[in-house]
């Protein structure tokens, strides 16, 4: 499917442009390009996030002197595009192999604090900072839209809760501008002053 969405790309966008109305085609093809850089803003946002969290954990859990750490705490960074799974499968992880890695309960302790840290990092600094800010939502309506697409959709929902509400953000904002710019709300009808 891919292949042929890449190869036909052109013909498939340009058939699509072909069926909007002419008097508003320039209007649909901002809302378009405000939507993609959008997506693309929370894709470059959440693949920030991950670099950082596996950096964060990989240097962590070597500093403990966990085996394998680095290899654990990459592996956790990288899967962290799914909220709260990178965290809990590294703690798992790490956890395990420092059960029998480590004789005291210090070592073991630290490790599961990194992945505690990161979790805590991850949900309340990075995400709304650095995806929050690039799709163009306050850090309250991204935690919102986490909830309300795991509520609704489960594992589903919580993967595509962000984007779509980054969507649903530049249609709202779309219309409110115009909404701002009709007689409506202006209260001035078209031959009065």
């Amino acid at each position: 499917v891919a292949f042929y969405l890449l190869r036909d790309w052109d013909l498939i966008t340009a058939k699509v442009d072909s069926w909007l109305p002419r008097g508003s085609v320039q209007t649909f093809r901002e809302q378009a390009l405000a939507i993609d850089a959008t997506v693309a803003g929370f894709v470059r946002g959440q693949s920030t996030v991950c670099l950082v969290l596996a950096a964060l954990y990989g240097i962590s859990l070597t500093v403990i002197g966990l085996k394998s750490g680095l290899l654990v705490g990459v592996g956790a960074g990288f899967i962290s595009f799914i909220p709260y799974l990178g965290a809990a499968t590294g703690l798992v992880v790490g956890v395990g192999i420092a059960i029998f890695q480590f004789p005291e309960w210090t070592s073991i302790a630290l490790v599961a604090g990194v992945f505690l840290f990161g979790q805590t990092l991850e949900s309340y600094v990075l995400t709304p900072r650095l995806v929050g800010d690039r799709v163009g939502l306050h850090p309250v309506w991204i935690i919102f839209a986490l909830l309300a697409g795991g509520a609704l959709m489960g594992f589903t929902g919580v993967l595509i809760a962000v984007p779509t509400a980054a969507v649903i953000g530049v249609l709202t904002r779309f219309s409110l501008s115009r909404y701002m710019k009709s007689e409506l709300y202006t209260g001035k009808a078209g031959g009065q002053q």
